[in-house]
């Protein structure tokens, strides 16, 4: 049964995920974890984490990563976990083909008509607020901790949380180096 309702699942969040894999996470972490409670807030942003260091979209990868572990906790197989896996990716990628392929000589035919190009501006600002979500959904005592529980911990992730911020928006620096940067950070600084 939870094949089904995984499919349904990322189905949904592939047909109304617009802004790309990005925006879609808010959508993803608001299922697995709090609707379904397939995943824990600190398995999800693991997957994230996971998801961004790996090649290939992060929408797809972060489905990947979260069919298998729904699936595997559910069954404790690993080949059932790969079925979850493969069922969460399909699911997430088919609305997107369908309606690609059906769409696609329509939108070339009018994409300079006034009325395409106003539903795209107004999508714009939804796409941010869709990023926003997925940013502040992630900040939670399982990612910083908090100050009385462990201080330590709190005041580190803080800093890496800025200095990913400062170091990828205003230096330019690679966000593949940024992610090593902070990992190595946090075995130092965390272990």
């Amino acid at each position: 049964m939870i094949f089904f309702y995984l499919f349904i699942t990322f189905f949904e969040i592939g047909l109304f995920g617009f802004g790309g894999g990005y925006g879609m996470l808010s959508l993803i972490q608001n299922e697995t974890v709090e609707h379904w409670h397939w995943l824990t807030s600190s398995e999800f942003t693991d997957i994230v984490a996971i998801s961004q260091m790996t090649p290939g979209p992060i929408g797809i990868n972060s489905a990947t990563y979260c069919g298998y572990t729904a699936v595997f906790k559910c069954y404790n197989s690993h080949l059932m976990g790969i079925l979850g896996s493969a069922t969460a990716t399909f699911a997430l990628v088919l609305p997107s083909l369908i309606l690609m392929v059906l769409i696609s000589k329509m939108f070339m035919k009018y994409m300079h008509h006034h009325s395409v190009e106003s539903v795209f501006r107004g999508l714009r600002p939804a796409v941010v607020g869709l990023l926003a979500a997925a940013t502040l959904l992630l900040m939670t005592p399982d990612n910083f901790s908090t100050p009385s529980a462990d201080p330590w911990q709190f005041c580190i992730s803080c800093f890496l949380f800025v200095a990913a911020f400062v170091g990828v928006k205003f230096v330019r620096v690679n966000p593949i180096r940024m992610i090593l940067y902070c990992a190595v950070a946090g075995l130092v600084l965390l272990y």
